[in-house]
């Protein structure tokens, strides 16, 4: 069984997550709004894919007969001054989850907990991609502000489907 200081922590990183799945679900509503298809479907994959990790994390501790307890979520941001602000807001969000996954890291570490630091690396690599996938899609939209085109051409050319990660961590509710 992991750590309970471990088991804590992934809980509360588990509403973290599904609070990353809200605010991506709000980002590309706002874009669907202003007939952004390209940036409304990564948003809404963005969203899954949050959703995604807190069902890996889900299974982890249903896996290791650990409580797991979804903590409630505050409501996402929905309004937005232009079409750079929900990317500004999701590097933000990115780079705080990415210190979020760290400290469970440490905190792993810190109790000799092997197990539950092995399961972490994953996250670890996955944060690295998200913050360099939303720092550069801040550089292109901050770029073509005044552009959506350019800033719907970039996502569709850099952004397609990216099929599924065979190393990552099994999801609860996925089967298999």
């Amino acid at each position: 069984m992991p750590a309970s200081r471990f088991v804590e922590q992934l809980n509360a990183q588990i509403g973290n997550e599904l609070a990353a799945h809200n605010q991506y679900l709000a980002c590309a509503i706002y874009y669907d709004a202003l007939t952004m298809p390209r940036m409304a479907a990564f948003f809404y994959e963005q969203a899954l894919e949050e959703r995604g990790h807190a069902m890996m994390m889900v299974q982890y501790l249903v896996d290791t007969d650990a409580e797991v307890v979804i903590p409630g979520v505050d409501a996402p941001t929905s309004t937005f001054a232009d079409v750079v602000a929900p990317v500004e807001l999701a590097l933000a969000q990115e780079r705080r989850v990415t210190d979020q996954i760290n400290g469970l890291l440490r905190t792993a570490r810190e109790e000799g907990d092997f197990a539950s630091e092995q399961f972490m690396q994953w996250f670890i690599k996955e944060q690295v991609e998200e913050v360099a996938t939303m720092s550069d899609l801040l550089a292109v939209a901050t770029r073509n502000r005044d552009d959506i085109e350019d800033i719907e051409e970039y996502v569709a050319r850099e952004h397609g489907d990216e099929g599924e990660d065979p190393t990552a961590p099994r999801q609860a509710g996925a089967g298999g």
